[in-house]
């Protein structure tokens, strides 16, 4: 079917809007059809025939039912993380720090070193633990240029130790990067991260 009017242009997104939301993180045993039925019945203006009370009551049972899925995806991000840094720190090459930071000096830079209130230029790739990339400035071909104390703690306690010309690759702990909230649907709660990280110049 095709959709050729503004009209339905825009009723056709906002429905694919709501429907890439839920299906980013859908429920066991969702009914496409049911969700439409009730679409329909409420443009219609049609009574629901399902009473407020028992809305209520499921819709509680599938909360209850998504809070107890996303605390196994929790715990087995964080188990994973842990596995991976526990196995990593046994490396020759890997420095661990007392906050459990974990480093890899990939080239050694001989320039001056930030501090905490420094603003500095630098190119990244940030991966899961997995392997999978969730962002990178080196893909972009854009330098990104931020404050070192307002970035996750794992990067603002790394960057003070790196030399400009320094390129590094951090291992990150959870507690160190985004904890139990994650980051941007990439970034699942618990997680550890990696990230190769270049300090290119300080900017002030």
């Amino acid at each position: 079917m095709s959709y050729t009017t503004t009209p339905d242009i825009v009723s056709y997104g906002l429905g694919r809007q709501f429907g890439d939301q839920l299906a980013a993180d859908p429920f066991e045993g969702l009914n496409a059809e049911a969700m439409a039925q009730g679409l329909m019945d409420a443009l219609q203006g049609k009574a629901s025939p399902i009473a407020d009370e028992q809305f209520r009551q499921a819709f509680q049972e599938i909360n209850d039912m998504m809070q107890a899925k996303e605390a196994e995806r929790a715990e087995a991000a964080a188990a994973e993380g842990e596995a991976f840094l526990t196995e990593n720190a046994k490396k020759d090459n890997i420095v661990v720090t007392e906050s459990g930071l974990q480093y890899e000096i990939l080239v050694e830079g001989e320039g001056d070193k930030p501090s905490a209130e420094s603003v500095v230029s630098t190119h990244y790739h940030g991966m899961l633990v997995d392997g999978s990339v969730f962002d990178s400035s080196v893909e972009r071909g854009q330098p990104a240029e931020f404050p070192v104390n307002r970035v996750i703690p794992g990067w603002t306690e790394a960057l003070q130790m790196m030399p400009k010309g320094s390129k590094w690759r951090l291992y990150i702990p959870q507690d160190l990067a985004y904890g139990p909230q994650g980051s941007g649907g990439k970034i699942p709660p618990y997680s550890a991260l990696i990230f190769d990280v270049e300090l290119l110049d300080i900017v002030s």
